[in-house]
């Protein structure tokens, strides 16, 4: 295929002609580099969460095998992977999978003929680079969900512990007269709103006042009927995707709790103008990490496995609206699925819910068989 002198990434473009270089391979190298990051930003590419991770990884395993691109094969992967494999014990068969797949990236841009890096490499290095991944030394995909089997949803009794502990926290902060009290009551509130309305940890964060949203055929809720999120996981080099997330009858104790926040909590924490709806003490919107340790806070202080992760809210309020009965489109709705296979993986019902649901079928297609024990 015949290289295209102005495609975003092409050598040319990315390489200063007329330089003489002190350390050609490293100057290549680095262009490199700066060419496959060109050619993710065209593609609209987010940088934090994608490109430059994969940037950091490529100059990771250069480091580990001390040669260059063009020099790689296929000997250098495998050794790559068997070293974190042996260094970290619970290195994840997704992670190395995900490895696996941006090393595979980077080799398919630079062995590609329309970016000139071959010809640009058989020129200054006599040797042009190659792909070094394929089919017969990569993990293979042989499951839906790979993930850790320590995330999972909550149950109802460990979500309430949770919740009591947050609370608890407010009380003893209050108790020893210490500063914080406000913060965390903030904490506990939030908690509530991301099971409440299954939202992930970005989806939070970027909550305005102005996403709060009243829903007609809810009235009894008022400006708390439905939650507009307009941060949800994109699809890649896609915009985020947005959603209207309704307020469920068996949420609807969440109503009060936003309702205290907005009018005593937020308040006093003096945010001015601020559009967040979620504000630190600092008058700033509130950061991932911050809501990752609120809940890290609380789940210690219940005393709750370390395993489960704030992501595991979004789960139990899956498996939760299921077990409601609500149909299996409109849980996928409301989290922003694209696909019902996705929503499935994060439902964990329970065995309680599995046996009336069970009882139920048995009683709709065997009736007779019912009528003497009611």
């Amino acid at each position: 295929m015949n290289r295209v002198e102005g495609l975003p990434g092409a050598a040319n473009l990315a390489l200063v002609g007329g330089v003489v270089h002190l350390e050609p391979e490293t100057a290549v190298f680095n262009a490199m580099l700066k060419g496959w990051e060109t050619q993710q930003q065209a593609r609209f590419l987010d940088w934090e969460s994608t490109i430059k991770p994969r940037l950091w990884l490529v100059r990771r395993f250069a480091a580990f095998t001390n040669q260059y691109p063009w020099q790689w094969q296929p000997v250098e992967v495998e050794a790559f992977i068997d070293h974190l494999r042996a260094s970290r014990p619970t290195f994840a068969v997704s992670t190395g999978r995900s490895y696996q797949n941006i090393l595979r990236l980077f080799c398919e841009y630079i062995t590609d003929a329309r970016y000139s890096w071959p010809a640009t490499c058989v020129e200054r290095f006599g040797q042009a680079p190659v792909q070094i991944l394929h089919e017969w030394n990569t993990v293979t995909h042989t499951g839906e969900y790979e993930g850790s089997p320590g995330r999972r949803p909550l149950t109802y009794d460990e979500v309430q512990a949770l919740f009591d502990a947050a609370d608890g926290r407010v009380e003893e902060i209050r108790g020893r007269r210490r500063k914080g009290a406000l913060a965390a009551l903030r904490d506990a509130m939030l908690l509530k709103t991301v099971y409440a309305f299954g939202l992930r940890r970005g989806e939070t964060c970027g909550l305005d006042l102005a996403d709060l949203r009243r829903n007609p055929r809810q009235p009894d809720f008022g400006r708390f009927g439905a939650l507009f999120v307009r941060f949800g996981k994109s699809s890649k080099g896609g915009a985020p995707k947005r959603r209207t997330v309704l307020t469920v009858p068996e949420m609807g104790w969440v109503v009060d709790v936003l309702d205290q926040y907005l009018e005593e909590v937020r308040a006093a924490l003096s945010p001015g103008k601020h559009p967040a709806l979620w504000v630190t003490e600092r008058r700033s919107r509130i950061s991932g990490r911050r809501v990752d340790e609120a809940f890290e806070t609380a789940r210690s202080a219940a005393g709750l496995p370390e395993e489960l992760e704030l992501h595991g809210l979004r789960h139990s309020y899956v498996t939760h609206l299921v077990e409601f009965g609500y149909p299996e489109r409109f849980v996928q709705d409301q989290v922003g699925h694209e696909y019902a296979s996705t929503t499935a993986l994060y439902t964990g019902v329970s065995d309680e819910f599995r046996n009336r649901l069970l009882l139920r079928t048995q009683q709709q297609r065997h009736p007779s068989l019912w009528e003497h024990q009611t």
